[in-house]
């Protein structure tokens, strides 16, 4: 039990390095774009990902969950040539299928820039994400493999090079071709996007054959390929549905808000703006600490899997404990930073004076946010993929509605993704909290949930007294503290209590 403890610590622990260099590594390609395409170029921007995100999700969803799961049972029972034969098998489909739709999407582009997006700008930017949705549909299949069997270093060496290297090519590449227009440098974006994910495709697939030729030989005789395929098609497909019709409903939400924030008196111009300034900016401040969230929850998956599988429910029942709690702490400090030295975090990441409002109320879901987002990997992990889709798509159909009514209301025009992510994580959370209860017990002791948040009431008002009072008036050294003092105190208080929230 120590060992298997040991490893998925150890294991969170380099893929949580990985992913921060990863995730600080896309923060300085945000805040490049930012300062090159500015406010309504980050709007058409953000515009083009929500696209991207969907058809991915028709790819490919589910493909990295389900394969981390069936690698980490055969790597238990010693059968690794099922390992292999299930990595080709998936592979010959999902190259097809991720093909197929690529070649829809490439001609579809025209119409979906058009009348999808609205903006005739995104056809190009459009076009040129399809053979990146082709690569990650791919390696998403090696991923699968690397988490499943506890190989992640290597795999996330070359995520880290990748994401040095779209700074360093959208950089040259409008160097190159001198592109002056909004809608030339989105596309040198994409491109940037593209070219970093074929060099991610290469990467991985050369690992893979390099770690495949070590596994040890399996005198067993290996599962049909029929029967590996649909281990993991049974799998996914709740997990691709899910993805897919959430995404369709998030897309809609996505492009819903630019037409709502217009009858809401914004023009069309303004309304890309302050989307950029809430999504391309905001948001993506806010989420920065979901990188330690989203890789606990990527290791979850295998790990409740294998140790449900041999019985052991209290261990299984920690762990869950441990990750909710964590993912909620996370929250309560994000939003007492952002809530502290709103305007600050502003002037020192995006040098923009105007970004106070949109970066305290993008932060005041964050617990909820946050561990909402645990529910994903817990529920994975506990095999309720048909959980995951029930609930994902009505949490998608409330954020539709949410976003509809409140983004029209002049009074919070942007503001009402700050309403409606409140609304739908909140509900998501506790139908989920209690899908999970049915099978595993959680118990959450509302008592501490409260101790926690009244802790950060408290840790707000000292720390904003000390911020307009006593620390040092440089900004720079000033956002350090607070952020580190929050930071470590709730981590610190985190260690109490370890089977309770």
């Amino acid at each position: 039990m120590n060992k298997d403890k040991d490893n998925f610590f150890k294991n969170t622990f380099l893929l949580t390095a990985s992913n921060i260099t990863t995730g600080i590594l896309s923060f300085i390609f945000s805040i490049y774009l930012s300062k090159i395409l500015g406010p309504e170029g980050m709007g058409l921007y953000n515009l083009v990902m929500p696209i991207y995100n969907l058809f991915i999700c028709l790819m490919a969803a589910g493909v990295v969950a389900s394969i981390s799961k069936i690698a980490a049972i055969y790597t238990q029972k010693g059968e690794y040539n099922n390992i292999a034969k299930t990595i080709k098998v998936v592979a010959i489909f999902n190259i097809s299928w991720a093909l197929l739709i690529g070649i829809i999407v490439f001609f579809s582009s025209s119409f979906i820039g058009t009348y999808g997006v609205n903006d005739t700008r995104t056809i190009k930017a459009i076009r040129v994400i399809c053979p990146a949705m082709v690569c990650i549909a791919i390696s998403n299949i090696f991923k699968g493999y690397f988490y499943g069997t506890s190989k992640i270093i290597v795999p996330a060496i070359i995520d880290i090079l990748e994401k040095a290297m779209r700074v360093i090519t959208v950089s040259l590449l409008i160097f190159l071709t001198q592109a002056k227009t909004l809608e030339g440098m989105v596309t040198l974006a994409t491109v940037a996007l593209c070219i970093g994910e074929l060099q991610s495709l290469i990467c991985l697939y050369i690992y893979y054959k390099y770690s495949i030729n070590k596994i040890p030989p399996s005198t067993k005789k290996p599962e049909s390929g029929f029967q590996l395929l649909f281990d993991v098609i049974i799998i996914c497909i709740p997990l691709c549905v899910n993805g897919f019709l959430t995404n369709i409903l998030g897309t809609l939400a996505t492009l819903l808000v630019p037409r709502r924030l217009i009858i809401a008196g914004f023009s069309h111009t303004e309304a890309l703006s302050i989307i950029g300034k809430y999504n391309g900016m905001a948001m993506t401040l806010i989420t920065i600490p979901l990188i330690v969230v989203s890789t606990i929850n990527t290791l979850l998956i295998p790990d409740l899997s294998q140790t449900l599988s041999e019985g052991k429910q209290y261990k299984a029942s920690l762990r869950i404990h441990k990750v909710i709690k964590l993912a909620f702490l996370l929250g309560i400090s994000t939003t007492i930073i952002c809530n502290i030295i709103p305007n600050s975090l502003g002037e020192m990441f995006y040098g923009r004076n105007d970004l106070g409002p949109y970066i305290r109320f993008a932060s005041i879901p964050a617990p909820i946010f946050f561990t909402s987002l645990t529910m994903f990997g817990i529920l994975n992990g506990l095999n309720r993929q048909g959980i995951i889709l029930r609930n994902s798509l009505i949490e998608a159909l409330l954020e539709l509605v949410c976003l509809y009514i409140f983004t029209a209301i002049p009074s919070i025009n942007i503001f009402g993704y700050s309403i409606t992510m409140f609304i739908c994580c909140g509900i998501g959370l506790i139908l989920n909290i209690h899908e999970v209860n049915k099978h595993i017990d959680i118990s959450l002791n509302i008592s501490n949930i409260i101790i926690y948040l009244l802790l950060g009431f408290l840790t707000f008002l000292v720390l904003n007294i000390l911020s307009k009072h006593l620390l040092i008036n440089t900004p720079l050294i000033n956002n350090f503290v607070i952020s580190a003092l929050t930071f470590s105190l709730f981590m610190y208080l985190g260690k109490f209590g370890e089977s309770e929230i």
